[in-house]
């Protein structure tokens, strides 16, 4: 019931299996004496045991279906270790626990992580809730369960046993639809980097948006637009919203200007269906920069387990309305009066990509 090939990536991270390949790192992190927290539990304590833990007892949990434990790695580095445990198919419940290694702790790599597993789990994976726990005296890990978006549900008195005795246990949950599609991560096409937005874009969205007839057309909100909101724009309102959608700067792979964005709206994981827009410079376009950017993002969230994605274009948008078409979407319908534009609404043509539609 585990993906056995199974990679997350998130912005900064990698989360995969174990394999014999990790054999040198294992060994300098068990050498370390760090094994107790930078690996999953039943790692080995002794050098001796590890090739035979990295070939089969890594991979016990995740062939019993009832879990999985993956390294967490940074630029090449193993830095912790991420499980799932517990999980129960029929429910559709599993509970999360996490290691990471002591030099490189107080870097945001733990939550991260976990956000990064709980997007996994309960979008493509299915599950509909996933529970981390740690002791009432654990600060820092009931830090990391807040930052990686889980409420806090109640305490279990003496539910923990450590050296000293039991301890109290906070519970904190996460459910499906509360999770948006991603965890402020990354993706790549084969030109592009679709990236999160920063401050350093803030003067090439101004200069996109500012002087740009197609702009302030189509969009309702680039008439009059400023330095002041474009860096409004970068460094808060682009990463407000973490629930129901996302947005994507475009960055290509030689360099240059930031060349448009594609933004993620009104993901229901319950229904299935969730809705992108995009944007593209003055100076990027008659690239194709678009619909490779669309086809991209359309394949990750189908992937991701959403079973349509829907794309809405004013009528009058004939470069937008080539950029669906080349992106696999099939037109649908006509919604009267169903955008709106700069000085009011205009008819929009409702486009739609479901999963076995999507093309290499």
């Amino acid at each position: 019931m585990f993906d056995e090939h199974l990679t997350i990536q998130t912005e900064r991270l990698i989360l995969r299996h174990f394999g014999p390949s990790d054999a040198a790192q294992v060994r300098a992190i068990v050498q370390e004496g760090n094994h107790s927290t930078a690996l999953p539990p039943g790692a080995p304590g002794y050098a001796g045991g590890i090739a035979q833990w990295l070939s089969h007892g890594v991979h016990e949990l995740r062939k019993s279906g009832q879990g999985l434990h993956l390294a967490i790695q940074a630029a090449g580095t193993i830095i912790g270790a991420i499980s799932l445990f517990k999980t129960h198919w029929g429910t559709g419940t599993t509970e999360v626990g996490y290691g990471i290694h002591p030099d490189h702790r107080g870097r945001g790599y733990a939550p991260e992580a976990v956000r990064g597993l709980a997007d996994w789990a309960l979008g493509p994976a299915r599950l509909r809730r996933i529970e981390l726990r740690a002791t009432v005296e654990n600060s820092a890990s009931i830090r990391v369960a807040e930052k990686a978006g889980f409420t806090r549900e109640g305490v279990l008195r003496g539910a923990g046993f450590e050296d000293d005795g039991p301890h109290d246990v906070v519970v904190f949950g996460l459910l499906r639809g509360e999770t948006g599609p991603t965890f402020g991560g990354r993706l790549d096409s084969p030109r592009l980097i679709l990236r999160p937005f920063g401050k350093r874009d803030a003067f090439d969205l101004l200069a996109a948006v500012k002087d740009d007839a197609e702009m302030n057309r189509w969009m309702p909100w680039a008439p009059g637009y400023t330095l002041e909101r474009a860096l409004d724009w970068c460094t808060r309102l682009a990463h407000s919203d973490r629930v129901n959608g996302l947005t994507f700067a475009l960055e290509p792979r030689d360099g240059g200007r930031l060349a448009g964005a594609v933004g993620v709206h009104r993901a229901d994981q319950e229904r299935g269906d969730v809705e992108i827009g995009y944007w593209v410079s003055p100076w990027a376009r008659r690239q194709g920069y678009a619909a490779e950017a669309t086809k991209t993002v359309a394949g990750w969230l189908l992937a991701q387990g959403y079973i349509r994605v829907q794309l809405t274009i004013a009528t009058g948008n004939v470069g937008s309305r080539a950029v669906a078409r080349r992106a696999g979407f099939t037109e649908e319908g006509i919604l009267r009066k169903g955008l709106p534009i700069p000085g009011g609404r205009t008819d929009a043509i409702l486009y739609g990509l479901l999963q076995d539609e999507l093309q290499p």
